[in-house]
């Protein structure tokens, strides 16, 4: 097989690790193959891309979308270093209310697999960084929601000083305030 399928204390998050072929003039590898991913568990149908770049201790995030347009994420980092995070809003989950952090980087290659039901963002820790990540259903504004990223009960260790946030997630409300959705 070509990837790996990591799991862990958070039900259906996967870390993905591709096997690289390497040779003289550098590697190649897979990151997406729909038939290995079903043989690893992950069987959503990905239908749009996104690409971004952001610079050191700009932090994307916690984003969401529901229904009727919950969107599951594959992400990868493909230019320097982010600390992925996801918090799981699930309410029927043993993990509800928890986050899980990864490091993402062009040089582990790293991809984590995040379904429905969970807000998403991540920090920049090297000097630049570009995300690519895939995801199951296509932005619909109507459908989308946040959480801070400083919420006090969650915690989340971000790994910057001096955060770079948007206005528009500087206004999302706490999780003590958090309508729940899953």
């Amino acid at each position: 097989m070509n990837f790996k399928f990591t799991t862990n204390q958070f039900p259906n998050v996967v870390i993905v690790e591709p096997r690289l072929f390497r040779d003289e003039r550098g590697f190649f590898c897979e990151t997406y193959k729909y038939s290995s991913f079903k043989e690893g568990g992950i069987s959503d149908n990905f239908v749009q891309d996104n690409h971004s770049f952001s610079t050191k201790g700009v932090i994307r995030g916690l984003h969401f979308q529901i229904a009727p347009k919950p969107q599951a994420k594959l992400v990868r980092c493909i230019q320097g270093e982010i600390l992925d995070c996801i918090v799981d809003l699930r309410k029927s989950s043993p993990t509800f209310g928890k986050y899980l952090s990864v490091k993402l980087s062009a040089e582990n290659k790293l991809m984590l697999y995040v379904p429905a039901g969970f807000a998403h963002g991540f920090s920049t820790l090297s000097d630049t960084a570009e995300v690519c990540y895939k995801v199951s259903d296509e932005y619909d504004p109507k459908c989308e929601f946040g959480l801070r990223f400083d919420d006090p009960e969650i915690a989340i260790d971000w790994q910057v000083e001096n955060p770079i946030i948007s206005p528009k997630d500087l206004v999302h409300p706490f999780w003590k305030d958090f309508k729940h959705f899953f």
